[in-house]
């Protein structure tokens, strides 16, 4: 296992992944857009936290969980979106949106370090 994969904040953004899965198997036609950038925003969670376990310097380890942070965030509003356009199911959102709040909180406080 590498050492990425033991953070807890990690297993949180692979979990996402599959949550904002489901979101987007149900968006209707013609949401392409947002399919788009829940797919690539989720990703950049996972993608840049494991990246920046691998920087060998403090700054560089924060930059990288910084960017992380601002994939979650943008993930939020993505959730926003889909929920005022009713677009898929509240109990649903509430679930990815409950892991997006561990993760910025988490991230938010590695960045401190």
């Amino acid at each position: 296992m590498l050492s990425y994969q033991k953070l807890d904040v990690y297993q949180c953004s692979i979990q996402f992944i599959a949550c904002a899965a489901v979101i987007l198997s149900k968006l209707p036609r013609g949401s392409s857009y947002l399919c788009d950038e829940l797919r690539r925003a989720s990703m950049s969670i996972a993608l840049n936290i494991a990246e920046g376990v691998g920087k060998p310097t403090e700054a560089d380890r924060s930059r990288y969980w910084g960017i992380a942070r601002g994939s979650a965030m943008e993930c939020g509003a993505i959730l926003d979106v889909c929920d005022t356009l009713k677009l898929t199911h509240p109990d649903h959102l509430e679930k990815c949106r409950h892991l997006l709040e561990r993760i910025v909180s988490m991230l938010s406080k590695m960045m401190r370090f």
